[in-house]
């Protein structure tokens, strides 16, 4: 991606220029890129001085407050929450009402990110709504590309007339850009360590700041946690005086069928109300805790002005979409890729392997960013694992293969070295033995490139409708 302008090691001194108008979609990329990407770096403090959502108040504010104009459903969480979002807004959408999903980052097509009814931003109303956004961007010292992201996504909602929006949180919850909302429900997802750098070491710092979306009076459902986080979140929500809903105490679920094009459960509430089947094409047992946690949500804001009805979510779960969360590419030969980057989320990778591939031996394509946790994720993956491909994605946080090759040889595990990750896909593929299956993971970047290369030679979308 071109930068039009230059960083200061002090964010203090950011000052991009202004001078050129986005005419094309790559020039409006690059003038979003020209801002400080905190997802692209990692020297900067996650504290209030960088992350001032005051910054954003004022640029919304000047754009005339378009985040106002919709009711939404706000998701923070470590795991799950693109998956719960996308259950939710596959709903609405089942339902009749004009949706927009907020998710981030994309995994091929930057346009992924903002969704209108299903359909991604055309690049047209991207390229022109950025042409809003380069007239008040100066007057907002210190603004970032996601929260420009953020306003653009506002943006095109309000211009779409969205009646029902579904954001997710970007990173944490407290100081996130999405966090100026004040939404119908609020949700949060299973929580587990990430981003510690920013974040902080233990749960209850992950906790505090993920249920800093809890606003007061407005419901929360709450995924399982385990108990520290459990219970920050819980004197968050009492202090502000929000309801707390909470899958495993006041919903419950449980498995019934599953196979390689989906799953079928059981969700009912904890006061003796009639278990609802429901199915989704989602894979995994923790698909199924994602979408009681989606289900609740859906009862909870269908209750406070976002009505909708039973045949409505069952059509919702059943068409929902969503790219590189356990997704089976080819079963003849077997090519899965999931965007698994932590221990916890490779531990449930493991679980589905079991689950759908049982005794089944896996050769892993598989890169990290640099900030992750690349021992948990072996320790927990290695056991189904026969050799590994290490490759590189290019983002600028990823780590080079060479410096995870000692790491994944401390296992046991048999390694070579294959960039860019669509050469490394090839040769897992062709070097593929009997009843072997293809894995890719490591990272959502990772994952990304994956599909990018299998759209490139199958010839068909891996991402359509944000699969």
């Amino acid at each position: 991606m071109t930068n039009l302008a230059t960083q200061s090691p002090d964010l203090n001194l950011w000052c991009p220029q202004f001078t050129i108008a986005a005419v094309t979609f790559q020039e409006a990329l690059d003038f979003l890129y020209s801002f400080i990407d905190y997802g692209r770096e990692r020297s900067y403090r996650y504290s209030p001085e960088v992350f001032d959502l005051g910054r954003v108040r004022r640029l919304l504010g000047l754009l005339g407050d378009p985040q106002e104009g919709f009711p939404c459903v706000h998701i923070a969480g470590t795991k799950g929450k693109g998956s719960v979002a996308a259950m939710i807004e596959a709903s609405y959408r089942a339902a009749g009402y004009r949706t927009g999903l907020y998710s981030s980052p994309h995994l091929i097509r930057f346009t992924e990110r903002i969704r209108v009814g299903g359909e991604e931003i055309p690049e047209p109303d991207l390229v022109r709504l950025v042409g809003q956004l380069k007239e008040v961007a100066p007057e907002v010292p210190q603004i970032s590309t996601f929260e420009l992201t953020t306003a653009l996504a506002f943006l095109h909602f309000a211009e779409m007339k969205v009646n029902c929006g579904v954001i997710e949180v970007g990173l944490g919850g407290r100081l996130d850009a999405t966090n100026v909302l004040t939404p119908t429900v609020c949700v949060i997802t299973s929580l587990s360590y990430d981003h510690m750098h920013l974040l902080g070491a233990t749960l209850s710092d992950i906790a505090r700041e993920k249920a800093g979306i809890i606003k007061p009076s407005v419901p929360v459902v709450l995924a399982p946690q385990q108990t520290e986080a459990e219970q920050v979140i819980r004197s968050i929500a009492v202090q502000l005086g929000a309801p707390l809903h909470q899958v495993n105490r006041d919903w419950h679920y449980a498995a019934e069928q599953r196979s390689l094009t989906g799953q079928s459960f059981r969700v009912w509430k904890d006061t003796g109300g009639t278990p609802v089947g429901l199915s989704i094409p989602l894979l995994g047992h923790h698909q199924i805790q994602n979408a009681c946690t989606a289900y609740a949500a859906l009862q909870l804001a269908s209750e406070r002005g976002l009505p909708i009805g039973l045949d409505s979510i069952r059509a919702g779960m059943e068409s929902v979409r969503w790219a590189g969360r356990f997704q089976v590419l080819s079963v003849d030969p077997t090519v899965v890729v999931d965007c698994a980057h932590n221990r916890d989320s490779a531990l449930q990778l493991r679980i589905a392997l079991d689950d759908y591939f049982p005794g089944r031996p896996v050769r892993m394509v598989f890169g990290a960013s640099s900030d992750k946790d690349v021992r948990g994720m072996l320790l927990e993956l290695s056991p189904r694992v026969a050799r590994v491909v290490l490759t590189q994605a290019d983002h600028p946080r990823a780590e080079g293969p060479e410096a995870l090759l000692e790491l994944v040889r401390s296992f046991g595990l048999p390694v070579e070295i294959v960039v860019p990750v669509s050469d490394a896909l090839r040769i897992a593929m062709d070097e593929l033995g009997p009843d072997e299956v293809v894995l890719v993971t490591g990272s959502i970047f990772i994952v990304g490139s994956a599909l990018a290369a299998w759209e490139l030679e199958h010839g068909r979308t891996a991402v359509a409708e944000r699969e």
